[in-house]
């Protein structure tokens, strides 16, 4: 394995690319969902899960055709609900949350690159969002209080990190008791190759960096995660076939949904 700066920096600089780039009305530089042949992000996104209405009640900019799933459509968000994503890049899932919770709602986004925080922002004073907020920090040490969040989404984004059982850990101490986890993730099926271990460019591009799915279901179960629900998207093959068309990534990891939930206190008698 990598070193973990040598990892973080490549995924930074990847990201950071994206972003510049994207405010250029210019996609992209490869990396989950996106490849440097690949320029119709509209076909990509409805291959991920999001309807024509999700695309068009968006600012365009927020849209990447980054991702492994559509988390806003199996969150079941409520009206007046407070939303977290983790790794909110240009703002897409932030943007689509608002329209579930309304205004009486609130959605967070956390993003550890600086360029896709000012994007996200910039979306959002486009529409006049003022129930959207952007921060900058790591999912692994979230900026957000104690028991503060209703439910955390993310889109392909805990198999970037390097220590995925701290990003369950604080997933759980943000939610309020009740609260659940509904995310779209890379988890690996099978053992990956030395070659993909290795390689820098996949471990960016949300592969490499995929954890065994027992792995991560028991890390949830460690972290006091209750119900937890691991479900292999239906197209998952479809998607990561074009990602790395000649590497048969889609033999070693695969696009699932994850959910689990925050058991409620219980009340004392």
């Amino acid at each position: 394995m990598r070193e973990k700066e040598e990892i973080r920096e490549q995924i930074q600089k990847k990201y950071t690319g994206i972003a510049l780039n994207n405010s250029n009305s210019n996609c992209c530089s490869g990396s989950c969902g996106c490849n440097e042949t690949t320029t119709d992000i509209q076909g990509i996104s409805l291959k991920l899960g999001y309807t024509e209405d999700d695309l068009s009640n968006v600012p365009s900019e927020a849209n990447m055709g980054l991702g492994c799933g559509n988390p806003t459509a199996i969150a079941a968000l409520k009206e007046g609900e407070v939303v977290l994503d983790l790794g909110s890049g240009g703002g897409i899932d932030c943007f689509l949350s608002r329209e579930h919770v309304g205004e009486t709602g609130f959605v967070i986004g956390v993003d550890m690159t600086p360029e896709m925080v000012k994007l996200a922002r910039k979306n959002a004073e486009k529409r006049g969002y003022t129930n959207v907020e952007f921060r900058l920090g790591e999912i692994e040490h979230l900026p957000v209080t104690d028991e503060s969040v209703d439910v955390i989404i993310s889109n392909c984004v805990v198999n970037l990190s390097l220590d995925k059982m701290q990003v369950f850990k604080e997933a759980y101490r943000v939610l309020k008791p009740g609260g659940r986890l509904s995310i779209s993730d890379i988890v690996a099926t099978a053992k990956l190759p030395q070659k993909i271990q290795q390689d820098l460019e996949l471990f960016a591009g949300c592969v490499s960096g995929a954890e065994y799915v027992g792995e991560i279901e028991l890390m949830l179960h460690n972290a006091g995660f209750k119900d937890v629900r691991m479900t292999p998207k239906d197209n998952s093959k479809e998607i990561l076939k074009t990602w790395v068309p000649d590497k048969n990534i889609e033999d070693f990891v695969a696009s699932f949904i994850i959910e689990a939930v925050k058991e409620e206190n219980k009340s004392e008698n």
